[in-house]
This record gives C-alpha cells, structure tokens and sequence, in this order.
C-alpha cells in the first residue's frame, strides 16, 4: 500500500503540474489571440476613418493622429500627436508596433486624399479584455486535474498490484514455503519479471530438494564408517577383536572418512564465487601423458591396461592443473570399475578428453544424471566399487568453471565413456605424437 501510495502521489503530481502548465500556456496564447485581434480591429478602423476622408484641422497638412479605446476614436492632442508622428514609419501606409515614451503601441496608418490617418492604441491588454477567458480556462484544468488524478489512481493500481503480487510471495519464499508463485499476465515487463520469480521459485524449490538429498547421502555416508570405527573401537575395548584386524578396517574407515571430507571440501571450492580458474592454451597431450603416470602404478595393481593418444592440435584454453584434476577423477572411476584384464582408454582430440572403460557401463537412464552429487554412488553402491559419490560433480564443477561441458555415454560394445570439451586455443605448429606415454 505504501508503494501504490507512492506511486499515485508522482502520478497525480506530474497530472496536476502538467494541467497547470496547460492553463498557464492557455492564457499566454488567449492573451496573444486578443492582441493580434486588437491590432486587426485597429486596422478596420483605420480603413473605416480613411474611407470618409478624415477629418478636418489636422496638426499639419497630411496628419491625422487618432487615439482608439473602448469607445469611439478620439483626436490626440498636439504634443502627442508628433511623438506618434516621430515613432510611427514614414509609409503612407502600414501597421505594426511602436515604442512611443517607454510605452508599447499598436498602429495603423491608411492614406486620404487629405493626407495620412494614423490610429494607435495601448498594446497591453487588459485584463478586463481577458477576464471572461479565465474561468473556461480554470474549469477545464480543474476538469483535467480531475480527470487525471483519477486516472493516476487506476494506473497506480494496475502497477503496483503486481508488485504487492511479488513483495507478498518472496516473503513467503524467504520463510521457506515451496512452490510459491504469483499471476502472470501481459507480456510487459512486469510480466517478464513474474516469470522470473516463478522459474527462480522453482529452481529454489529442486536446489533445496537436491540439498536435503545431499545433506540425507552426506549423513549416510559419514554415518557408515563411523558406526564401523565405534563398534571395532568397542570391540578393542572388550578384547572381542584383534587388534591387528581392528586397526586395519578403522584405518579403511578412517581413509573413506578423509576422501570423503576431503572431496566436500573440494566441491565447496569449486562452488564458490572467488573460485578462479587459468586461462591460457594447454596441450592436452601433456594432460593425458600426466593423468596418465598419476595412475599407472593404480592400474598395474588392478590388472586393467591403461592407454592414452591424443590427435595433433590438441589445444584449448583452461587451467591445466584443473584439466589433469578432472581426466584424474574419470581415470580413476574407470579403473575402479573395471574388471582385472579390462582396458581404460584417454584420449585427446582438438577441443575435447574422453575416458572409456570396458567395466559395466551406465543404463540409458542414467545417463543424464550421471554428474549428480551422490546419484551414481546410491544407485551402484551394492553392486559395484564405489568412491565418495562426489568425484563427477567435481569434474562438473571444475569443466564448467572453465567454460567447458562434460557429458556421459553408453557406447556401443558395453562400458562407459566421458568426455570433457573445452573451448579450443589457437593452433599452434607442433603437433603431439599419436601415441601418449607417460616419461620414466
């Protein structure tokens, strides 16, 4: 309400001044109207007075000097009637506007057979002359003030409901309601702006949905290893465990807990605003020849082959340090998917990484959902090795930071395969070799 009040306020004060300047500009052009008609009425008399020949005993052969008012013309005396003589043209004919002894007059002059006739009269007009015009004018700006003001209210109205719309529901969003949304009709900006709150609500709605279903894996994975340290801890204290046996699952646990906090806190990182990332041209052949001596020793140890190639010109813009965080992170779910004798690929190409594997692959639909916190590691976590759950939404944090996209697929022959594109670098002369190995 304060708003609409506000808003009719500006409107009803911009109506008003703007029906005030109308009247002020009425009166200036009635007023101009009047003088022009005096200066015609003026000029009829003046062809009136040279038609019956003026009159007789003029101040000097060929001047007749008349001063018209209200009424009747009247003769002016001599002493005025040569200063109009002195400040009126020569012409025998004419009409305009003089200064006569600081004081603005119209004229005439029409010539006669007994010489010229000159009529003036004061060029201000009076206000008894412009009187009547006042009230039409005041009645009409009142009218129009009236008017407006009415309108104002109506348009204030129509542009502040939508707001109130607004204000009202974001209060409700901020105190936590779901689904909130207001009416949206037109397609002025007001609406535009609706539908944006309507999608940001949404969008509000699936993130603090997509957070429970975080904070709800989160809990469960830190819950398992500890109820898994606490009671081999117990057993230790009872003597019903070995110690041996003891120490090596509550140092698993323990290392589970640490990729785990240690994978949040990365995902943190890659989340926030001041989050920055490099910008320069980075081979991609140096990125796999580097994920690829990071894991080779991994892969020796769980009999799966792991190759790399990369295609010349394989250059793009980013952060390389970033680039060989996220091959490491698809390398290392490939190998831990991957059966003993199975094969792990990286390849590069202009502008792209891919990773395949020959491990168990993806279903069709869970493909789009892939690079979701969590998805994949609750969906497989009774059926396959699995990490933090967290390691693909860093890989998708960290692409697109980078400006890049990372996609999942199933392709033909079983398995799985990522690929990571980012935004390609000039090409530069050399070319990497086809084959990447990582250097001794």
């Amino acid at each position: 309400m304060r708003l609409q009040r506000r808003v009719l306020g500006y409107l009803a004060l911009a109506a008003i001044a703007s029906c005030a300047l109308t009247v002020v500009v009425g009166v200036v052009l009635v007023r101009r109207q009047l003088a022009s008609q005096r200066l015609s009425a003026l000029e009829t008399q003046a062809d009136l007075v040279a038609a019956v020949g003026g009159p007789p005993a003029a101040l000097q052969p060929g001047d007749h000097v008349y001063r018209v008012g209200t009424g009747a013309a009247r003769r002016v005396g001599r002493r005025a009637a040569s200063a109009v003589l002195a400040a009126v043209p020569a012409a025998a004919s004419g009409q305009g506007t003089v200064d006569i002894a600081g004081r603005s007059f119209l004229y005439a002059v029409r010539p006669t057979p007994e010489g010229r006739v000159v009529l003036v009269r004061t060029a201000a007009v009076a206000f008894a002359e412009w009187r009547p015009f006042i009230g039409s004018l005041l009645l009409a700006g009142l009218g129009g003030t009236l008017l407006a003001t009415v309108l104002s209210f109506l348009l204030a109205r129509r542009l502040t409901r939508p707001i109130g719309e607004l204000s009202t529901a974001a209060r409700r969003l901020a105190a936590g309601e779901d689904e909130v949304a207001v009416p949206v009709s037109g397609h002025d900006e007001l609406a535009d702006l609706g539908a944006a709150f309507n999608e940001m609500s949404r969008e509000l709605a699936r993130a603090r949905q997509a957070q429970a279903r975080f904070l709800e894996s989160v809990s469960h994975e830190l819950r398992t290893p500890l109820t898994s340290i606490r009671g081999y801890a117990e057993g230790l204290e009872e003597d019903a465990i070995e110690p041996r046996e003891a120490a090596r699952v509550i140092g698993t646990e323990a290392g589970r807990l640490e990729r785990l906090v240690a994978d949040l806190l990365e995902l943190a990182r890659v989340g926030r605003a001041d989050f920055a990332v490099g910008r320069e041209p980075v081979d991609l052949a140096d990125v796999v020849r580097h994920a690829l001596e990071r894991h080779l020793p991994q892969a020796r140890e769980l009999g799966v082959e792991l190759s790399g190639s990369a295609e010349p010109g394989s250059l793009v813009l980013g952060d390389e340090d970033r680039i060989v965080q996220a091959l490491s992170n698809l390398i290392e779910n490939a190998l831990r998917l991957t059966p003993a004798g199975g094969t792990v690929a990286a390849r590069a190409r202009p502008g792209e990484l891919t990773v395949r594997d020959t491990g168990p692959g993806l279903a069709t639909e869970d493909i789009p959902r892939a690079f979701e916190r969590f998805y994949l590691h609750g969906r497989y976590r009774s059926e396959r090795p699995v990490g933090s759950g967290l390691g693909l939404a860093i890989v998708r944090g960290l692409v697109g930071a980078m400006g890049g996209s990372v996609e999942a697929a199933a392709p033909v022959g079983g398995g799985a395969q990522f690929t990571i594109r980012l935004p390609p670098a000039p090409a530069a002369r050399s070319a990497p070799p086809d084959a990447v190995r990582p250097s001794a």
